[in-house]
């Protein structure tokens, strides 16, 4: 879905752009608010999972109502201009697209759900934080899968790769970033619960020696 001029920054692409940075200045202020004597590590982590659940719930619950109501083609209104933007680098967010609607709804309703708990469990140092933790990034992971590989198997059809803004913004970036930080919060997951066991494995060493 290539075309011959590979356009520009445009009015609603900068306002597209400028709303997502809302959206991260937003969960700046809240991990800010509420991140209290955390480590740094936690910080991070807590400004992940707000600016996650602030674009599942902000960003992603209105494309699942105007999905199941019509289509964001079809839709006006702010968040529907956004959408139909990100629609000009894949075409499947406009028309309603079984597979990408039926991601979002879990989306949105399951990764919100974890991402809140996950927060608290982290806030509070709760034993089940690095259960939820694999099991939020497991399901982001699944989801980004799924979003692309169907589309990649029958040779990218409805991707737009004819611009930097397309292709690296849009596609890239914007969903490569849910690949990443998954990606690092298992590793952080695993070191963690490592470290835990090694020293389960040390105390009950030195017990055995007293």
């Amino acid at each position: 879905m290539d075309s011959s001029a590979p356009p520009g920054l445009s009015l609603v692409s900068i306002l597209s752009l400028l709303a997502c940075s809302g959206q991260l200045l937003a969960a700046v202020l809240l991990t800010r608010r509420y991140c209290g004597r955390s480590s740094t590590q936690n910080w991070w982590i807590l400004l992940w999972l707000f600016y996650d659940v602030i674009v599942h719930l902000t960003l992603e619950g209105p494309f699942v109502y105007m999905s199941l109501v019509g289509t964001v083609e079809a839709s006006d209104g702010p968040l529907a201009e956004l959408w139909k933007e990100y629609g000009k680098a894949d075409s499947r967010w406009l028309v309603s697209d079984p597979t990408i609607v039926s991601i979002e709804i879990l989306t949105v309703v399951l990764d919100s759900l974890l991402a809140l708990l996950l927060i608290h469990a982290v806030l509070k140092d709760k034993y089940y934080r690095h259960f939820l933790q694999i099991a939020l990034s497991v399901c982001e992971l699944y989801g980004g899968w799924m979003t692309f590989c169907p589309d990649w198997l029958l040779g990218s059809p409805h991707l737009n790769t004819s611009s930097v803004l397309y292709l690296w913004v849009y596609l890239v970036l914007f969903n490569g970033v849910w690949v990443l930080v998954p990606v690092l919060l298992l590793l952080q997951s695993w070191f963690s619960l490592r470290s835990l066991h090694v020293l389960r494995v040390d105390q009950s060493k030195a017990a055995k020696r007293q």
